[in-house]
């Protein structure tokens, strides 16, 4: 007995002698001790945490090579393999974890929506529910900083540059007609229903490497994952009616809506500054198909648009207006996969085409024209860390425009283009820590059209000053191809350029949200021509220049008031350009010096109602008067709407919408059409370019069929 008990302690003091002790220290980047850390064997329960000095220590039995893991909250894992023996008065230091929250966000010259969104301005919610937008998210982006309210065309117009230099995405993929079609000085509108969309990333200037063929800006529109629930959906207002259904089964779903849109019984009530013959009507339809893989998502999108309109066109030069009739088809098809493929790697591609037909009469000449255009692209992403990753892609455009008009006077006459544009692109994002991070990338394209090719450097940098705020900065060049109004009679020129230098302030906390940017563009190469549209017996140049300089500002607040959120948005534009046939350098018309858009939105629960107004103004545009002789140097008065929207819920399921912009029935001026000759006193007569009616009204009720019995529609209106 003596034996066995002795035995057993001779055991114990082999094991006590066996154990090798683990120690050490570990501090932050700044040698600051971190208490609390985490330091244990990989694969054994031999462990501990750091005291207030941030030392640990710790004994084990395990022998041979071993790894050791130190983790703590907010910092990167780190490990060490060696010989136990070799684990003692170690001095270990953390890198901060550059995806947690607080880490610095590069986000010069961009604003996303959405709710994985660090710098979201705006929700999906707030897009569809500004007041003045009409439920048109194009409508809605016209409230931030950095665009110019042109309301009688109704596109984007973003620091300096036309609406032909913004470009829109759905999921990666280009949208090559993504307004409806409209005659001159009559407002445009958004062709897609916003409830498709989960978030949105509106670039001002300074946008990615992967996007090109813009030289101001992109907006990037990306569709809902995966629906809710299953659920019917109707829209009764006094323009039109429409209805959708989302179906989930398996891996699957299926969104289906179409919208039905006549302006008459509006047109009927509302005073017009048009002579409506036919007035607007068209009717549309959208289909979402998405499966979901084991390591991946497919969506397939389609949309198809018919409209068509007549009117006759006021014009001083013409007393009994120009007849003037569209008729248009549209067809847009989008297919998009994103998914992991393994080791870090994970890819996104798609490919999207559109057909789109516009059948013009215009004073007995029939003008019509065919657009056909593909986009395919395939990126690659590889995370190397959490502090490099890098992007690689190749994209391919093919497009195809041909025009064709005849007139009983003159033989038919046929213009056309085709091009093919090869693109590569690569960018990689740098964090060198929790506080400063970068992005570089390039951009390399060719374009057959005109035998040219072009490389565009791309760097954005952040640095975060303090928890609530960051500064960044952002430059970049861009290229874009002529428009296809010139490219159908002239192909010898070249792409026109921009350079953009932005530079950023960030302030974000507890639902308040500061932004101040200042940017710098200069213009190259834009497109001239000698007459006053571009037409077959025009003469083209490339030597058209310019500039663009401004600041942007915008406050956001969601929780000074209760159930009350509001953003104001103010823009300060320095431009000129000469390009078109302009005579020399000069403000175009499209560009107010002074932007100002103020927008609230209130939920009173005793009332169940979401009260809205957008209060928009911009000071006065430049334009042209012959009477005088200096080139557009006159400006127009200042533009002033005041908009408001009342949703009330019927039930949680059935809403009554009521919506009326510019309230107040400002009379706002665009521009001044001019005689071709002036009178007997040598002056030329003028005529105003106004709104087509003073006030627009919508009156609706959404009705959601769901068995979720809370679901609505507020995110549709």
């Amino acid at each position: 007995m003596k034996f066995i008990t002795t035995l057993i302690l001779l055991m114990n003091l082999n094991l006590i002698w066996a154990q090798t002790t683990i120690s050490g220290v570990v501090m932050d980047e700044a040698n600051t001790p971190i208490l609390g850390a985490n330091v244990y064997l990989d694969g054994t329960y031999d462990g501990g945490s750091t005291d207030d000095n941030g030392t640990f220590e710790f004994e084990t039995t395990e022998t041979g090579a071993q790894t050791l893991i130190i983790s703590f909250l907010s910092f990167e894992t780190s490990s060490i393999t060696d010989e136990v023996s070799h684990l003692s008065n170690l001095s270990i230091k953390l890198k901060e974890d550059v995806n947690s929250l607080g880490s610095v966000i590069l986000n010069a010259g961009t604003f996303s929506a959405g709710d994985n969104s660090e710098a979201a301005v705006l929700t999906p919610l707030d897009i569809v529910t500004t007041a003045g937008a009409a439920g048109d998210y194009i409508g809605a982006f016209q409230t931030l900083p950095g665009t110019s309210t042109v309301a009688e065309d109704g596109r984007l117009f973003v620091r300096g540059g036309d609406a032909n230099e913004t470009n829109i995405y759905i999921d990666g993929l280009q949208v090559f007609q993504p307004f409806t079609p409209a005659a001159n000085n009559l407002p445009t509108r958004g062709r897609f229903s916003p409830f498709l969309f989960k978030g949105t990333n509106f670039s001002t200037g300074g946008y990615s490497a992967e996007y090109g063929n813009a030289l101001s800006s992109v907006l990037l529109l990306n569709t809902i994952d995966e629906p809710d629930e299953e659920k019917t959906e109707f829209q009764f207002i006094n323009v039109g009616l429409g209805g959708g259904n989302t179906q989930k089964w398996g891996d699957n779903s299926l969104s289906i809506n179409a919208f039905y849109l006549n302006l008459k019984p509006y047109q009927n009530i509302v005073d017009q500054r048009v002579d409506w013959i036919k007035p607007y009507e068209s009717i549309s339809g959208e289909s979402v198909y998405r499966h979901q893989f084991n390591n991946g998502l497919l969506k397939v999108y389609g949309g198809f648009t018919y409209a068509d309109f007549e009117l006759n066109q006021q014009d001083i030069n013409v007393p009994q207006g120009i007849n003037f009739y569209l008729k248009n088809r549209n067809l847009y098809l989008n297919s998009s996969y994103r998914g992991d493929l393994g080791n870090d790697w994970s890819v996104s591609t798609g490919v999207s085409f559109a057909n789109d037909n516009n059948g013009i009469r215009i004073e007995g000449m029939d003008v019509n024209n065919a657009d056909n255009s593909f986009h395919a692209k395939l990126k690659l992403k590889k995370r190397y860390s959490n502090r490099f990753k890098i992007n690689y892609g190749a994209e391919q455009y093919l497009t195809h425009y041909k025009e064709t008009a005849a007139n009983p006077d003159f033989e038919a006459f046929e213009s056309q283009y085709t091009n093919n544009t090869t693109a590569v692109f690569t960018e990689a994002n740098i964090f060198l820590s929790k506080k400063f991070a970068f992005q570089t990338g390039i951009r390399g394209a060719y374009h057959s059209v005109l035998e040219d090719y072009n490389i565009s450097p791309r760097v954005s940098l952040a640095y975060k000053i303090s928890e609530n705020s960051q500064m960044s900065v952002a430059y970049g060049d861009f290229y874009q191809l002529p428009d296809q109004n010139v490219l159908q009679y002239e192909t010898e020129l070249e792409p026109s350029k921009a350079s953009h230098y932005i530079a950023n302030y960030l302030y974000q906390n507890n639902g308040r949200m500061f932004r101040a940017e200042a940017y710098y563009k200069t213009y190259q190469d834009l497109i001239k021509y000698s007459t006053e549209m571009p037409q077959f017996d025009s003469e083209y140049y490339s030597s058209g220049e310019g500039y663009a300089a401004g600041l942007d500002v915008f406050w956001r607040d969601d929780k000074s008031i209760p159930n009350l959120e509001y953003w104001i948005t103010y823009s300060y534009l320095d431009t000129e350009r000469d390009y078109q046939n302009f005579e020399t350098r000069a403000t175009p018309n499209f560009a107010a010096a002074h932007n100002l858009s103020v927008v609230g939105k209130y939920f009173k629960e005793d009332w169940k109602s979401l009260i809205s107004a957008t209060y928009n103004f911009a000071s006065g545009r430049p334009y042209d008067n012959p009477n005088t002789s200096a080139f557009l140097a006159e400006k127009t008065k200042s533009y002033n709407s005041l908009n408001l929207s009342w949703a009330y819920l019927i039930s949680p399921q059935k809403i009554l919408y009521l919506s009326a912009s510019n309230v107040l029935g400002a009379d706002n001026i665009f521009n001044y059409q001019y005689s071709n000759t002036p009178d007997m006193n040598g002056q030329f007569s003028r005529s105003a370019i106004r709104q087509p009616a003073d006030r627009f009204f919508i009156i609706g009720f959404f009705w959601t069929i769901s068995d979720n019995k809370n679901d609505n529609q507020l995110d549709n209106l």
